[in-house]
């Protein structure tokens, strides 16, 4: 194999690759960060021009900046955006689908959505495919892909004659197996950005398995960095209990969010400040045999998705535990600005503790399996929801009206793999007991619900900030019961009667007195010290946001949830009025919003004012 054809006009790469492939290229990018924005875009316009084309794109997880819907979200967003999303060069075909004007001779099917992007679309609802994240190879096969065009990193005088994947190896490795193999048969383009952090493990690539790369000044522009998502007191709730199914010797694997970043956090204060947590589980009423002791032997990480939290197992020492010389494998990234710099910073001897794989090597047990078998020792796999049926069911990635929030992903994979794997690993499920929507507080705990991820015959662990639930193995009745005993006091009741009416509880069952104070008030109770103390904290991995900004977001999250309420907005207006100007300056400054020159300012200002009340009291961390 001779190395690879460099073009630095895209145009060019573009007119060489029709010659090559003909009118009718079916493109796929990697999920995320990993796609050649640059090409894609330069193939879309050409097929936009010229009819005689068809361009037919696979791919997950198109990132889109966050659009602001209201005018106060607008002043937070906008002098941030460079921060985060500066400089990424947005790709025109989610453009298209956000102003439903995609050509015809365009389309693009999609595995994973970027989450709620992508509701009322109807283009992309009913293009996309759901598909388990390890399926997502022979998905493609099927569809005859015929080009495949990758962001990579430079070559760099380690590792001469080799680019990294870097954050995406979840999916081109296998392909290019395949196409040794004889099974495919592609041109596979490499995007090459020196933005992206130079990984090792599978990410490892030898240059001369590409067919052509693409590299100018448009190339190397900066990644999408989505900023932390505030860690409520609920969240914090849900990882301390979580934190207690963690087994010392281990194999973890976490998902993305803010419940992911309390783990984490919940993780360390195990290790570090092993006193406080212990008390603060106490406090939730945690049994005394849980895994409670700071971390001896250590984990083993084994993610698809490297989130920061595992940067910060890795630096407090906690992932120590090796398999082939490796702390961590994982599929994929995506993070903060601070998380790009946290890589920057690590030790060459740590940088080697990270591996990136593909996701066939870590979402499933084939291949190798007596090997796998041995290294994922006492694994839990914890992932988030949204929902769960009272019999056991998870609703993670879709409405009941079939329209997707996201995907599918990996979470059934390493559900299946815990069942797989024996009584010794664990598939853990977390969702927070409530939401709030337009100022009405509903159950994640349902009776029913018209969709389904994960099925209810792989029942196994949920988690709420109420306590955890242990289902695998029981009955309908047992499960019914276990999940009634950590779901929002507020909902009890009208659950239990639903299952006794179906005939899955006895009439006589009744609900424990400890089980009935599931309430916001008495979470708050137990917790808020902790947090006003600053042992919990709101982003407990760190945050890009100033003192002033981690303020406001956690504002501007309690008035989205209460939008639609009129009497939560017209709280809101009373506290407003009631606060001086000054209690906040450093807020309305921000949200220029100090000088008023309109009523509607006046109104913004003022709700902003009782919406940072209610924080700064504590009544958010409470919802």
């Amino acid at each position: 194999m001779s190395p690879p054809q460099t073009f630095s006009d895209v145009d060019a790469l573009v007119d060489t690759l029709i010659t090559t492939l003909g009118s009718h290229i079916r493109l796929a990018l990697p999920l995320g960060i990993g796609k050649a924005n640059r090409l894609a875009n330069a193939l879309y316009e050409r097929a936009s021009h010229d009819p005689s084309l068809q361009l037919d794109i696979y791919t997950a997880l198109t990132l889109e900046p966050p659009a602001p819907d209201n005018e106060l979200a607008k002043r937070f967003l906008e002098p941030i955006q460079d921060t985060f999303f500066g400089g990424y060069p947005r790709l025109e075909y989610a453009k298209a689908l956000k102003e439903r004007c995609l050509p015809e001779n365009i389309t693009v099917t999609e595995f994973f959505l970027q989450p709620g992007n992508w509701l009322g679309t109807e283009q992309v609802q009913q293009a996309y495919c759901s598909i388990n994240y390890t399926h997502a190879l022979d998905f493609l096969r099927r569809a005859k892909i015929n080009l495949v065009g990758q962001l990579v990193t430079p070559e760099n005088d380690e590792y001469p004659g080799h680019v990294s994947f870097s954050c995406n190896p979840d999916i081109t490795p296998d392909l290019i197996k395949e196409r040794r193999a004889g099974n495919a048969n592609f041109i596979l383009v490499g995007e090459i950005n020196s933005q992206l952090p130079f990984m090792l493990g599978e990410a490892l690539c030898e240059q001369q398995h590409f067919d052509f790369t693409l590299d100018n000044s448009q190339t190397h522009f900066p990644l999408f960095k989505p900023p932390h998502q505030p860690v409520s007191l609920a969240d914090h709730a849900i990882a301390l209990h979580t934190a207690c199914l963690v087994k010392d010797g281990g194999t973890l694997q976490i998902g993305i969010g803010s419940i992911s970043d309390a783990i984490a956090s919940a993780l360390i204060m195990r290790h570090r400040q092993n006193r406080e947590f212990i008390e603060l589980t106490n406090a939730l009423g945690v049994i005394t045999d849980a895994e409670r002791q700071p971390f001896r032997e250590g984990l083993y990480g084994l993610s698809e998705m490297l989130v920061e939290g595992f940067l910060a197992l890795l630096e407090e020492q906690i992932l120590t535990r090796e398999c082939d010389g490796v702390a961590l494998h994982a599929g994929f990234f995506m993070g903060s600005p601070s998380f790009y710099r946290t890589l920057e910073k690590l030790t060459p001897e740590q940088h080697r503790k990270i591996a990136m794989m593909p996701v066939s090597f870590i979402n499933q047990l084939y291949g190798q399996e007596a090997k796998k078998r041995a290294e994922r020792a006492s694994a839990r796999f914890i992932n988030s929801a949204m929902m769960v049926t009272l019999t056991g069911a998870v609703v993670s990635d879709a409405l009941e009206n079939g329209q997707v929030i996201s995907g599918v992903g990996g979470q059934y994979n390493f559900v299946e793999q815990a069942h797989a794997l024996g009584d010794s690993a664990r598939s853990v499920i977390t969702l927070r007991a409530t939401r709030t929507h337009r100022g009405k507080t509903d159950s994640n705990i349902r009776w029913s619900y018209g969709h389904t991820t994960i099925p209810r015959h792989l029942r196994d662990i949920v988690v709420t900030e109420y306590g955890v639930a242990e289902l695998r193995g029981k009955s309908d009745a047992e499960v019914i019961a276990a999940l009634l005993n950590i779901a929002d006091s507020r909902f009890q009741a009208e659950l239990l009667e639903r299952a006794k009416r179906a005939g899955k509880l006895p009439a006589s069952h009744t609900i424990a007195p400890e089980h009935c104070r599931n309430t916001p008030e008495q979470l708050a109770k137990r917790l808020q010290p902790a947090l006003d103390s600053g042992l919990l904290e709101r982003f407990p991995l760190g945050c890009d946001f100033t003192p002033t900004e981690q303020r406001l977001t956690v504002a501007l999250e309690h008035l989205s949830q209460n939008a639609g309420s009129v009497k939560s907005l017209i709280m809101a207006l009373y506290r407003g009025i009631a606060t001086r100007d000054s209690a906040y300056s450093d807020e309305l400054n921000r949200m220029a919003l100090q000088e008023l020159q309109s009523p509607s300012q006046w109104l913004y200002k003022t709700l902003l004012k009782g919406a940072l009340t209610d924080t700064v009291r504590g009544k958010v961390s409470r919802d």
